[in-house]
């Protein structure tokens, strides 16, 4: 079985949140210019397009610099929490809280 990936890359606005499948939970990754993760998070099932719109500028949960971002479909949240917290140990996000 091969391992699932993460999305290719889209710019962060609302037309491309829009198209983010919600009939699963997902981690998704923030990406800065650079394409350097600068926050990664989890949305529950049915919530993925409104938890990345939380994001957006203007929101009342903005990442400043996301320019981009990619979402991987998990099979539960619980499997999504624990790569959410392999990926921020090992790549430290700028807009994460270390150590969660």
């Amino acid at each position: 079985m091969s391992k699932k990936r993460f999305s290719p890359k889209t710019n962060f606005n609302k037309t491309n949140i829009k198209k983010v499948p919600e009939a699963k939970p997902v981690l998704y990754e923030l990406l800065n210019s650079k394409n350097e993760n600068i926050y990664t998070g989890v949305a529950k099932r049915n919530r993925p397009q409104d938890r990345l719109e939380e994001h957006l500028p203007g929101a009342q949960d903005p990442i400043r610099g996301a320019k981009s971002f990619r979402v991987k479909p998990m099979l539960s949240l619980e499997k999504a929490k624990a790569e959410e917290k392999r990926i921020i140990k090992n790549e430290k996000p700028k807009y994460n809280e270390q150590g969660k």
